[in-house]
């Protein structure tokens, strides 16, 4: 079968990686350095790194399944299974470990649909999901971790602690919505039924919602990636994308 997506054409890497091709070149190498072409015994891949990195991303952008997408790629449904099982979770964001101690970070969940329901539970959007909490710094805006994905009907509150991020944190200051009371997050003041908010605490909750909308934007655009409005694959392949996406993203900001 002949190809027809390559990384060789360098057009085809803006719309399927959300990068250009310096920055894309810069992630096959690092891709390599990490030992992602190396290791594999048996039939070589019929595809280069480069190509393959591609299909992954492309999988993970257009959310066509890889009946379709193979041939695209001049290969069998088989052979894209693999390098989406192989390349997959070495595509993976690494969560940063340490903070500077001015470091602001913002947290929030977002629901992916997944159809593996084993890993997933009816949410608030009567779909099966994941609750995926996201943890962006508030001054780069570069997401530094994504914890493990938890059944959707669980609260923030509940996935903060559960997914590993509130470990992970520490004691960073870490900015977050109304929906994690209890938690010793930075959250908006609340008003009180028949009560006014002084102005002070008025001020406080405008400047609170404009740096939190940040994480809101990296929602945006991670979710133009079709795979997070409805995701087929199966077990830690919702995760494995999820922090794929969330490094693209990086590559993206940092240019």
């Amino acid at each position: 079968m002949a190809a027809v997506i390559t990384a060789s054409e360098p057009s085809w890497i803006s719309p399927f990686t959300g990068l250009n091709p310096r920055s894309f070149a810069k992630l096959v190498t690092a891709l390599r350095r990490e030992g992602a072409d190396g290791g594999r015994t048996g039939r070589p891949w019929s595809l280069t790194l480069d190509d393959r990195v591609l299909l992954v991303t492309a999988y993970w952008r257009t959310n066509l399944t890889l009946r379709q997408l193979a041939p695209l790629f001049g290969i069998s449904k088989s052979a894209a299974d693999r390098i989406v099982d192989h390349l997959g979770p070495l595509l993976a964001l690494q969560p940063r470990k340490r903070f500077r101690k001015d470091t602001v970070l913002i947290v929030d969940g977002t629901l992916v649909p997944t159809r593996d329901h084993t890993v997933a539970e009816q949410s608030k959007n009567y779909r099966y999901s994941t609750n995926h909490q996201v943890v962006v710094d508030a001054d780069t805006r570069l997401v530094v971790m994504v914890g493990r994905p938890v059944p959707g009907s669980r609260n923030d509150c509940k996935a903060w602690a559960e997914s590993g991020v509130k470990a992970a944190v520490g004691q960073t200051t870490t900015i977050a919505d109304g929906g994690y009371p209890g938690t010793g997050l930075v959250m908006p003041h609340r008003r009180r039924k028949g009560e006014e908010l002084p102005a002070w605490k008025e001020e406080h909750n405008r400047s609170h919602k404009q740096v939190r909308a940040r994480v809101e934007h990296v929602f945006a655009r991670m979710k133009s990636w079709k795979i997070l409005r409805d995701c087929r694959l199966k077990g830690d392949g919702v995760h494995h994308a999820m922090l794929g996406i969330a490094r693209l993203h990086n590559l993206a900001l940092a240019g």
